[in-house]
């Protein structure tokens, strides 16, 4: 679950209506700047279905006591947050191996740094999947590969983007993830990663440099806001599930300034 918190309520956009906003930013990415044609549509599923293990959890998301206020991705408990992540990847690979490794990556890079037995656990079975997907390629390069993950990665950072920051935010105030911009693929064969600046230009326009989309791009935001009082009234979960969805439309524009 993705949290916002305001000093009455707070506003949840579950992981898997995140990700659906991912895979719609990505979908319009310029075919002439994609590299590995063939992968196109892998690269397009492993976008929009990176979060698909939250998809069930998310219904009924869990309170945390200790911060008053809902678990959030990044505090999840981490033993139940491998299993979601291992029965996403499961899911995503029935359809698509070569987007299962690219969701493979995308997971293991998160605990990477953490030195429990629930990661390290997790970091060998997916390490033992990525092996066995690459030796079942025929032609799997390296560098492509990093720029299809580079990918994702862009389409999760961008909805994240939209997500974890009021509309029409101002720069200073920006989640402190992006202050300084998003990373963009590493073209294959280069060394250097480029960044998009993004800024809000009101509460429904983000205009980012640079533009490497066809067009303009319309997604919506699917999120829930309750109030802190419904949840003291009648529990977090019965608020949850009785509070209705509302959606957040927000267009993604060339930056036209210098």
């Amino acid at each position: 679950m993705i949290v916002r918190e305001r000093e009455n309520e707070f506003i949840l956009i579950e992981q898997d209506n995140h990700a659906i906003v991912s895979g719609e930013i990505m979908k319009k990415w310029m075919g002439s700047l994609f590299h590995g044609k063939k992968y196109r549509q892998s690269v397009d599923y492993a976008t929009r279905y990176h979060d698909y293990g939250w998809r069930l959890f998310d219904q009924q998301p869990f309170w945390n006591d200790h911060k008053q206020a809902p678990y959030t991705f990044a505090n999840y408990p981490l033993s139940p947050k491998t299993v979601i992540y291992t029965f996403g990847i499961d899911e995503v690979e029935k359809h698509d191996p070569y987007a299962a490794l690219l969701c493979s990556r995308h997971y293991s890079r998160f605990l990477l740094h953490d030195s429990s037995t629930a990661a390290a656990a997790f970091i060998e079975q997916e390490r033992i999947r990525q092996q066995r997907i690459i030796e079942s390629l025929e032609d799997f390069d390296t560098d492509l590969f990093d720029f299809h993950y580079g990918m994702l990665r862009l389409g999760d950072d961008f909805s994240l983007y939209l997500c974890l920051n009021e509309p029409g935010v101002s720069k200073e105030n920006e989640h402190y993830f992006f202050q300084n911009g998003i990373a963009l693929p590493k073209e294959p064969g280069k060394e250097v990663t480029e960044k998009m600046t993004l800024n809000w230009s009101d509460q429904h326009t983000v205009s980012i440099r640079p533009f490497p989309f066809e067009d303009k791009v319309s997604v919506k935001i699917i999120q829930k806001v309750i109030s802190k009082k419904e949840i003291m009234r009648n529990g977090f979960i019965k608020s949850y599930e009785e509070t209705p969805y509302e959606e957040v439309e927000v267009d993604i524009v060339p930056d036209r300034g210098l």
